[in-house]
């Protein structure tokens, strides 16, 4: 005699199928000068501005300190070296405009004051002249960026679901900067 198993019983609460609510959609439609947050929206929207203010502080200092690497990267043996800080420095400029775009998706405002950037940033300017050193400084940089990502991924949960997979998809980018300076360090 062979046993079958039953199916698993679905949940008591999802039994009748699943309708969208039209009346709460035509209705967050018609609020046009919250822009692209509806009612819908659990995050709180001032905290993830910040942490995204910050981020993008963050992103711009990659950028100069990526770029004054390149242009101060001497040497024929440097040339791959160089093309990889310049490909890094574009990537974290596309990451800050990532960023801009989605703080004023959320009815904030980008802070690209040049005053307060060092000090709203996670990660530092390096002015190294040697190849290891600017190497090694991109790495722990790359490292701070990767931690503050997770850590703001972390706290926004699921609240904001867009801002979550923006940083998701960022952070992952970082974590192959990381690999590509580790990999640089082991010439």
């Amino acid at each position: 005699m062979t046993m079958t198993k039953n199916p698993p019983q679905a949940d008591v609460k999802h039994k009748q199928p699943f309708h969208l609510d039209k009346d709460a959609i035509r209705a967050a439609a018609k609020k046009v000068d919250q822009g692209a947050v509806t009612e819908g929206y659990r995050g709180n929207r001032k905290e993830v501005i910040g942490m995204l203010n910050d981020a993008l502080a963050t992103e711009l200092l990659c950028v100069m300190r990526y770029k004054r690497h390149y242009y101060t990267a001497k040497g024929l043996e440097n040339e791959s070296i160089k093309a990889e800080f310049l490909q890094h420095a574009q990537e974290e400029q596309s990451h800050a405009d990532k960023i801009a775009e989605r703080i004023v998706q959320l009815g904030g405002e980008p802070d690209f004051n040049p005053q307060t950037l060092t000090a709203r940033s996670h990660a530092e300017y390096n002015e190294s002249s040697e190849i290891k050193e600017m190497i090694r400084s991109n790495l722990v940089e790359e490292r701070v960026a990767i931690e503050a990502y997770r850590q703001m991924i972390e706290r926004i949960g699921d609240d904001d679901p867009t801002t979550k997979h923006m940083l998701v998809q960022i952070m992952a980018q970082e974590e192959e900067h990381a690999d590509d300076m580790t990999d640089l360090l082991d010439l």
